[in-house]
């Protein structure tokens, strides 16, 4: 089977390609750095040309809210547009958990644009919300942190490891398109500042988390239920201390 990942060079994107190459697939790892952009339309037909599968793992460059929004906009129409008339069976994308109830952060609203889109255009698709990962615990400390202290709610927060998100993609690219969403988590859930605690103590990062009462995520209020799962979820295998043990290696 031929696949294209878009976004095929990022973190996530590198682990599919590594396991769809293992299962004996023909694998395009695309992404500017290859020659294929979404969003100026080089090489992309090439590359989609006689495809059965179109993963679409990209995201923007940049998180200023229109830029957010032109990219996801854009990638989107060339990337469908494109599909379309090379007849590809089916499209994988990967969103976030909660991105429906999250409208008043820019970037969610993009990735909601995203999804629309999808299901407007026709290809047979399967939407992948999953939940934060593991490797953004860093980036959610310091975008939280003041001096020597970390301020953070105590909103529901479910991780998971990029392995798993990567697994999960493998296995819903080579199923049958569901053309509908499916939610993916960790195995673990926990308050958002207990855990990224854990992570700067394990970092030995002197840095204090102190709890506040600001249900907040990347600027934007949020319900305490937005980043978890609301109901039936598909759940990783990989917990904290077994990531965290990965990280040492």
């Amino acid at each position: 089977m031929k696949i294209v990942v878009i976004g095929g060079t990022g973190l996530i994107g590198t682990k599919v390609v590594t396991q769809l190459r293992q299962r004996g697939h023909q694998v395009i790892a695309a992404s500017p750095a290859t020659g294929i952009n979404t969003v100026t339309g080089e090489g992309l037909a090439e590359a989609v040309n006689d495809t059965d599968v179109v993963i679409d793992l990209a995201n923007s460059p940049s998180f200023e809210d229109k830029a957010v929004m032109e990219f996801f906009e854009t990638a989107g129409r060339n990337l469908l547009a494109t599909e379309i008339n090379a007849d590809v069976k089916h499209h994988i994308a990967l969103s976030i958990v909660g991105v429906d109830v999250m409208q008043n952060i820019g970037y969610m609203r993009a990735k909601q644009v995203q999804e629309d889109l999808i299901k407007k255009s026709g290809v047979p698709y399967t939407i992948i919300r999953s939940t934060q990962f593991f490797e953004f615990l860093a980036g959610i400390a310091n975008q939280a942190a003041d001096g020597n202290e970390v301020h953070l709610s105590d909103v529901q927060f479910q991780p998971i490891a990029a392995d798993d998100v990567a697994s999960f993609v493998a296995k819903f690219a080579l199923a049958a398109p569901v053309n509908g969403k499916v939610e993916i988590a960790g195995p673990e859930r926990f308050k958002m500042y207990e855990i990224v605690a854990r992570y700067l103590q394990h970092s030995n990062d002197p840095r204090k988390v102190v709890p506040n009462d600001k249900p907040a995520y990347y600027g934007g209020e949020i319900a305490h239920t937005a980043l978890v799962p609301a109901g039936q979820a598909e759940l990783g295998a990989i917990n904290f201390e077994q990531w965290w043990s990965k990280q040492l290696q």
